[in-house]
């Protein structure tokens, strides 16, 4: 195992739509490892793999009912296939840095998957874990939470990051 890289926003791999999975091998295994060692170490309760510039559909979550506890999930090629209700709920995320939002996002969700050996597999979440998968499945799609916010917000945080990377050149 090994920590990798994030990337942050405006990196364009973030944007891509990011390639199913179809080969289930050590590879994939050693894959998932990184993702979740990175995760934990970030610290963050998901992690997609594009961020960390891997074009494939994987994502990690804490699945851990107390915050303080790890109990790790791999879902590979997710898909929402139900959502039901609404809930208004803080994110941040680990490629977009220095900010946090409220996002409204479905309240529960069903999620069909494949394991890390590839066997189908469905899963409901409610509330904040919901939105986590949410959020994550997202990235898949090249899609960041600030996609979610208003126009004139993702506008302020987009001159802010020219700013900062301005300064850093």
């Amino acid at each position: 195992m090994s920590l990798r890289t994030i990337l942050k926003f405006p990196d364009p791999v973030l944007r891509k739509k990011a390639e199913k999975i179809i080969t289930f091998d050590a590879r994939l295994e050693d894959l998932a490892a990184d993702m979740i060692e990175t995760m934990y170490d970030a610290p963050g309760v998901g992690l997609a793999a594009p961020q960390i510039g891997e074009s494939v559909q994987l994502i990690v979550v804490n699945a851990a009912q107390d915050e303080d506890s790890e109990e790790s999930m791999v879902l590979i090629n997710p898909e929402i296939v139900e959502k039901e209700g609404s809930q208004v709920d803080e994110e941040g995320c680990l490629s977009v840095l220095d900010l946090t939002a409220a996002v409204k996002r479905s309240q529960k969700i069903t999620v069909s998957y494949q394991d890390i050996r590839g066997e189908s597999q469905e899963l409901t979440a409610e509330d904040r874990f919901a939105v986590v998968l949410q959020h994550e499945i997202d990235h898949l799609h090249g899609v960041l939470f600030i996609d979610h916010l208003s126009t004139l917000k993702r506008a302020l945080y987009k001159k802010k990051v020219k700013k900062m990377l301005a300064a850093k050149a």
